[in-house]
């Protein structure tokens, strides 16, 4: 196993390079198509979350793989599939917990243990990597326009007002409120749906959500801005995923290319702090939606 700072260097050097590829159409490693493909699954049917569903989406997007389903390569022997040949995998990262022998600085009696996680890495293989892969049954796909209405109610009813009319798309954390523009605004339902999730997102970094420092000093920096901006993105697209739609490219949001860039050339782990607090966001949605929307198979 290589040292666990070569994790973070190599994720996070996979990442910037994929959305400096990107970036003159917009297009970041968080997009994807409609369907059920691209959301990345193990091969007994788990969901990828957090930084392995970017990393994922990465690679697929730079092999060309059609399917969402990945495992290690003793996973796959295990279901009766065999790597190919001369295949690369893609590392993705588990989380261990260890506990620490010294007491916490709370503990006066020295009996409890502090923890501490660290990261591992794994690599798995695309089911478009391996023969004689079992076949999963998916759930079909429902008409776009029926998903993007029963998503809408999905996102109105984790209890954040939300108000249509003529302007912009933000969230005002002094009202508690997200602004949206009227849906004949927009090209698409997936385009429409998409920047309501990515308010939305915005809105669980509320002091009475999530408490979530980029939300609070979002107008102090630029850079934090950005910071912000990037777990929308990042949220809005995990929402999209495991709603069934497409999450494409924002014009608007290209501004914040260069800063993403930096920012991940600075910190090597700036993405996965972006990705958990993003993680944290869909989470926290899901848990408080009152529409009961199933999460796409």
């Amino acid at each position: 196993m290589k040292p666990r700072h070569d994790i973070y260097q190599t994720i996070t050097a996979e990442l910037a390079a994929a959305i400096d590829a990107g970036a003159g159409q917009w297009r970041m490693p968080w997009h994807h198509d409609g369907g059920t493909v691209m959301r990345p699954t193990s091969a007994v049917g788990r969901a990828y979350t957090g930084i392995n569903r970017l990393v994922l989406w990465a690679s697929a997007e730079a092999h060309g793989f059609q399917s969402g389903t990945w495992a290690t390569y003793r996973q796959w022997t295990e279901v009766g599939a065999q790597v190919r040949r001369g295949e690369t995998g893609t590392h993705v990262i588990l989380w261990k917990k260890q506990e620490r022998d010294e007491p916490t600085s709370a503990d006066s009696d020295g009996e409890e243990r502090s923890a501490r996680f660290f990261a591992r890495s794994f690599v798995v293989f695309n089911q478009s990597q391996v023969d004689g892969s079992p076949e999963r049954t998916l759930a079909s796909a429902r008409p776009i326009g029926e998903t993007a209405a029963s998503a809408k109610l999905f996102l109105e009813s984790v209890g954040v007002p939300v108000h249509y009319g003529p302007w912009d798309a933000y969230f005002r954390p002094d009202e508690d409120r997200v602004y949206m523009p009227d849906r004949e605004a927009f090209d698409s339902d997936e385009d429409f749906i998409s920047t309501l999730g990515h308010e939305i997102v915005h809105s669980t970094g509320s002091a009475q959500r999530l408490a979530r420092e980029t939300l609070r000093d979002y107008f102090k920096d630029r850079t934090i801005r950005a910071r912000e901006e990037l777990v929308a993105e990042i949220g809005a697209s995990f929402l999209m995923a495991d709603l069934g739609l497409g999450y494409s490219p924002r014009p608007d949001h290209a501004a914040y290319v260069a800063s993403w860039l930096n920012m991940l050339g600075n910190d090597t782990r700036a993405i996965f702090r972006a990705a958990a607090a993003a993680q944290a966001a869909t989470d926290w949605i899901h848990a408080h939606a009152a529409s009961g929307l199933p999460i796409a198979a």
